[in-house]
């Protein structure tokens, strides 16, 4: 795994640092000289991979399609969690490097690190997403001369503070590009950050279809896990934090074991907040349903436990636009998800699921069982839910959309 955990004092320099992990790299196709490489070089920035949510599925996800042939990658993070499947082999260098303030002497160290692999390394273009890259990345990018600078957003401002809103409205400028998850997304962006509409694009999240097709049977997955074919299952992915909303879901839960006492709530997703976590066990507790809920933590086989499943449900507060929903839609899952964020580019209420309010447990509630009553119905929504996943939310399309955009950037700045 081509990790490096650089410490900022009398640390080498980008370009040795470069041919060391060079060394360590197992991928055949990464090329960190700059000479004779006439390959577009974009420098992927993320706050942090500590744990896999949307956003960092999607960034690796677009290093691994780029076309090879017509661009490179390199990917700077300020934190990492060295233990996660998902960096093992991703096909170019990870540069770490820990920053803590952005303000201070280690920051500037950093800054003229960063500044020199884009000179050294002719980056092209700096992707960013999060605040601090967002930030303080792209200021460093322009500084050190790069041509473009693409910002990904993701979500509707839920972890700004007060001096990323206003950094945000100051450096609105400074990005070339602003790519959105969602419309509603976009919207947010243009109002809360001043960005001129005709740099702002968005770019839908796309699902990779094969997996998806070679995972486990309902069958084989209902037989593995003992679980009868006449025990309704609904399924949650997301990762456990209150913004999610589990604690909605648990409630909605009491409202259909009350018909069906021997349904099966699942959740699969990283415990990340402890308190929380504690919380919806105890209600769970209180409910009665410790017979019914199943919190799974992380899993690698995401997709079967979809295919085994009777109803896909996202009970989140917020969402630019929910992954885990297009997964649940592509496995042929009828759908009930809260009407936040980009749910309803994705999901067409009364057609391929159900959009309730968020927080309305009843009606969360009253919409799994409508779907658990009439599985003829349910059968119809996860089918056409599937169809609309592979029409417009494939990894092909957004991939098609990104390298459009990037090319035409270039194409304006003349490169």
């Amino acid at each position: 795994m081509p990790i490096g955990i650089n410490q900022l004092a009398a640390a080498p320099t980008p370009a040795e640092e470069l041919r060391e992990e060079s060394s360590q790299s197992n991928c055949k196709d990464l090329h960190l000289a700059a000479t004779g490489d006439s390959r577009t070089h974009v420098l992927f920035m993320i706050d942090e991979l500590y744990e896999m949510g949307g956003a960092e599925r999607v960034l690796l996800k677009m290093i691994r399609l780029l076309p090879r042939d017509t661009f490179r990658c390199s990917l700077l993070t300020f934190k990492v969690r060295e233990e996660l499947k998902e960096l093992n082999d991703i096909g170019c260098l990870l540069w770490v490097l820990p920053l803590g303030k952005t303000y201070d002497w280690n920051a500037l160290k950093a800054a003229r690190r960063i500044r020199k692999f884009i000179r050294q390394q002719r980056v092209s273009i700096v992707h960013t997403f999060f605040e601090t890259s967002d930030i303080w990345g792209v200021l460093v990018a322009r500084l050190s001369g790069c041509p473009v600078v693409v910002s990904s957003r993701r979500d509707l401002g839920i972890l700004r503070s007060t001096k990323h809103r206003i950094a945000y409205k100051l450096f609105r400028r400074l990005y070339d590009r602003v790519l959105a998850v969602s419309p509603q997304v976009r919207d947010f962006c243009i109002q809360a950050d001043g960005l001129d509409p005709r740099r702002v694009r968005t770019l839908f999240n796309g699902l990779e279809m094969a997996p998806i097709v070679a995972a486990s049977s309902r069958q084989e997955m209902r037989r593995e896990n003992a679980i009868p074919e006449d025990v309704p299952v609904i399924i949650a992915v997301a990762n456990i934090r209150r913004v999610k909303g589990i604690d909605v879901m648990v409630r909605a839960a009491g409202l259909v074991c009350r018909r069906y006492p021997q349904a099966l709530f699942l959740v699969i997703g990283r415990l990340s907040e402890q308190d929380y976590c504690l919380e919806l066990e105890s209600s769970i507790r209180a409910l009665g349903l410790a017979g019914n809920f199943r919190l799974l933590g992380s899993r690698e086989d995401v997709y079967s436990q979809l295919k085994m499943s009777d109803v896909f449900c996202l009970p989140s507060r917020s969402e630019g636009f929910s992954n885990a929903l297009l997964e649940g839609m592509a496995c042929c899952l009828p759908c009930v998800a809260t009407d936040v964020g980009g749910n309803r580019e994705a999901l067409e209420d009364g057609h391929t699921g159900f959009i309730v309010p968020s927080e309305d447990w009843e009606e969360m509630g009253r919409r799994i069982l409508a779907l658990l009553d009439n599985r003829e119905l349910a059968a119809a929504m996860g089918q056409r839910a599937e169809a609309v996943i592979a029409k417009r939310f494939t990894a092909e399309a957004m991939m098609t959309d990104l390298v459009d955009i990037y090319n035409g950037l270039l194409q304006a700045k003349g490169l």
